[in-house]
């Protein structure tokens, strides 16, 4: 695959994340009635989206160090593959879905399951008229090499039947990310994510990187190069708990993007896995520890 990476000393610093993090702060609705039970200043519908050309650079923050931007990585790639369980994800390289280990009884859901409504099964197994099980992502990549300029290029992690409360449902965590929309424009591979809820101080720098490694890895099973990586949001919040730590983040002054690159012999979407990724010339400020409310 042909990077569109600048080189080091042409890359600037981007502030789009820190301004959405100012902007909560300085608009946000305090919402009490969370479902973590501590309140949240929210933006609904207000945050504008944050647009990343990856010739400066995949979207890696460094205001501070990500240096297990890798699991999030394998997350994805495992819900690619209709990973549903937490030893599935385990297997994959992503070890953060422990604390929902027996979540799901109260839904008639075995210990490690986390439901037919999870990313997994939305991606990889999608349930179609007649029986049977569609593959979103493969579909977009044969979509994509097929037919290039059309504008359906479209996946979805959202199965109402099984996300909607009330009797039937069937998920220990609603997909908060992950609704994608590719696009062919002057012969790059361009990607919008949109993300239903967004914890911008913990949740959302691992959703960037994820997703800027997905739209890395449709490009060079297409090969069509990439362009942007849009990431847009419904509702992004900061938990009360989460404030002062991010006052803090916000005093460190941004400092260019990585580049990530991948395995080039990998041709297979579902192949891909955490150890083809690389990522070169990071320099992030120190790690920083932020309440995390799952």
């Amino acid at each position: 695959m042909e990077y569109p990476y600048k080189p080091q000393g042409e890359r600037t610093p981007d502030t789009q994340y820190r301004d959405r993090l100012r902007t909560i702060l300085e608009t946000g609705v305090r919402v009490a009635d969370t479902p973590q039970g501590v309140g949240a200043l929210t933006c609904f519908g207000t945050l504008s989206p944050m647009v990343f050309d990856l010739s400066n650079g995949v979207p890696l923050i460094t205001e501070r160090s990500i240096g297990f931007w890798r699991k999030p990585v394998a997350e994805i790639i495992a819900f690619m593959n209709g990973a549903r369980t937490i030893p599935e994800l385990e297997a994959f390289g992503c070890d953060f879905w422990g604390d929902y280990r027996g979540k799901g009884s109260e839904l008639g859901l075995d210990a490690d399951d986390l439901g037919p409504g999870s990313y997994g099964p939305g991606f990889h197994d999608f349930e179609i008229p007649g029986g049977g099980f569609l593959n979103q992502f493969a579909q977009v990549v044969d979509q994509i090499k097929t037919y290039p300029s059309i504008r359906t290029h479209l996946v979805s992690p959202w199965k109402p039947y099984y996300t909607a409360r009330g009797p039937n449902r069937k998920v220990i965590v609603a997909p908060c990310h992950g609704w994608l929309h590719f696009r062919v424009i002057d012969g790059k591979l361009h990607m919008r994510m949109d993300q239903r809820s967004a914890d911008m101080p913990i949740g959302v720098p691992s959703n960037m990187i994820q997703y800027a490694a997905v739209l890395l890895m449709v490009s060079q099973v297409t090969g069509i190069p990439p362009g942007t990586y849009i990431h847009s949001f419904a509702d992004a919040h900061i938990y009360e708990d989460q404030v002062e730590k991010v006052q803090k983040l916000l005093e460190r002054e941004p400092r260019p993007f990585p580049v990530m690159k991948l395995d080039p012999s990998i041709t297979d979407l579902f192949a891909f896995r955490p150890e083809h990724f690389t990522i070169e010339e990071y320099d992030p400020h120190k790690g920083m520890l932020i309440p995390y409310r799952p």
